[in-house]
């Protein structure tokens, strides 16, 4: 009876287990709407392939994504930049003053070119800028030629380039204004011009100065028409 009863327990047990097995294998072998969309979302990705999660070591901040990136300034304008760099340079330097002086020095230029004073001249145009204008003023004067020039007044005088080469402060000016010019020849005939008329002359001049010397004064370095 003992060996009955030992062997019936154990067949009980046996069939329990069974039961078990039978019952976790169910479970464990279900899928779940939600595990399936997953299995398809990695097999887009490609098979047997590990999709790495976002890197969280450092939290996100706003400023972190593209579209939460701040759009570039503008492009600043390249006469404004060019005296921005210019006053940092120079440290003093002020546009209407300059203005100022770049008038005072275009009607003392004219008068001296057309009087031949090179004396006056020399300091204020570049070494290029003087031996021009000191070739003009020999073959004017090998013509036995005269030029008469009066600067009847300025309408206008504005800074429109402006940059900083090195050391170099560069700021050219176009200059508007109103002149007579005439030419006479030896036996004082005119040759070229109209003492009576009054003409609009447009200059285009170029200014430098060395912003590190301690002459405060700029030089002619160019001159033109505009196109």
């Amino acid at each position: 009876m003992g060996d009955g009863f030992q062997l019936l327990d154990i067949l009980f047990f046996a069939m329990i287990a069974v039961f078990l097995v039978m019952r976790l294998r169910n479970v464990l072998g279900r899928r779940t709407g939600r595990e399936r969309r997953r299995d398809q979302g990695a097999g887009e990705a490609g098979d047997d392939k590990v999709v790495a999660l976002p890197d969280r070591s450092r939290p996100e901040r706003a400023g972190d994504s593209a579209a939460d990136e701040p759009a570039p300034e503008p492009t600043a304008d390249p006469l404004q930049a060019g005296l921005a760099r210019i006053r940092a340079a120079g440290g003093d330097f002020d546009p209407d003053q300059f203005l100022v002086g770049a008038r005072a020095a275009f009607d003392l230029i004219v008068n001296a070119f057309a009087a031949s004073d090179t004396a006056t001249l020399r300091p204020l145009l570049s070494d290029e800028v003087f031996e021009n204008f000191n070739s003009a003023i020999k073959t004017r004067a090998k013509a036995k030629y005269t030029l008469e020039t009066t600067v009847v007044g300025l309408r206008s005088a504005e800074i429109i380039e402006a940059e900083l080469q090195g050391r170099i402060a560069l700021v050219t000016v176009k200059i508007v204004s109103e002149q007579v010019n005439v030419t006479r020849d030896a036996d004082g005939a005119v040759v070229e011009g109209d003492p009576t008329a009054v003409a609009v002359v447009t200059d285009i001049w170029t200014f430098a100065r060395n912003t590190r010397a301690r002459d405060p004064n700029w030089t002619l370095v160019a001159t033109r028409s505009p196109n």
